[in-house]
């Protein structure tokens, strides 16, 4: 065997003076730097503004957006309109998405202000389950006792005193210790 080569190191030499910058400045809250972060992995996907994808229920209704959800905004080279707008759809509701494309296309341009999508292409795809919605507790049937309906005849503003009335009339309602329950299943 031949002998083995040895290996040398040559040490760096070091900087004249490490460059200083003072550490961060003032703290922020996460909830000031998300909009950062959200907006660089949306560009990278092919959204210039990602409130597109957050408001899409907004933009195009509750109707479509059960159906379909922007996938990518594609311009053309240079320009920032008449650019390319990428959903994906839910397979069976793809040929009414295709009728609608006009009333979309219209919809996200009043959003973005200017002629942003001048076209749609759509790609089915099965779309997730939507979370289902949070159930509002109904109205306790109960009326209020005498002696809350006194104290509550002091408060002067009406939509307060309805309020303070409607959680006294739920308070009135339970039966011992208040039990939370989450939406999460257990198992």
């Amino acid at each position: 065997m031949k002998g083995a080569m040895k290996e040398t190191r040559v040490p760096r030499k070091a900087t004249a003076k490490a460059e200083e910058r003072p550490r961060g400045g003032a703290a922020r809250s996460v909830a000031d730097m998300l909009p950062d972060i959200g907006r660089a992995s949306f560009r990278r996907f092919g959204f210039v503004q990602s409130s597109v994808v957050s408001r899409w229920a907004e933009i195009v209704g509750d109707r479509y957006a059960r159906v379909s959800s922007p996938e990518s905004l594609r311009f053309p080279e240079g320009r920032r309109a008449e650019g390319v707008l990428t959903l994906r759809v839910d397979g069976a509701h793809g040929t009414m998405m295709q009728h609608v494309a006009p009333t979309i296309i219209e919809r996200v341009n009043r959003f973005f202000g200017y002629p942003a999508v001048a076209r749609i292409v759509f790609r089915r795809e099965a779309m997730p389950p939507k979370p289902a919605p949070t159930r509002i507790a109904p109205p306790s049937v109960k009326p209020v006792s005498v002696d809350l309906g006194d104290s509550l005849r002091t408060v002067g503003d009406p939509e307060l005193r309805a309020c303070l009335a409607s959680l006294a009339g739920a308070l009135g309602a339970t039966v011992g210790v208040p039990v939370i329950v989450s939406g999460e299943s257990d198992g």
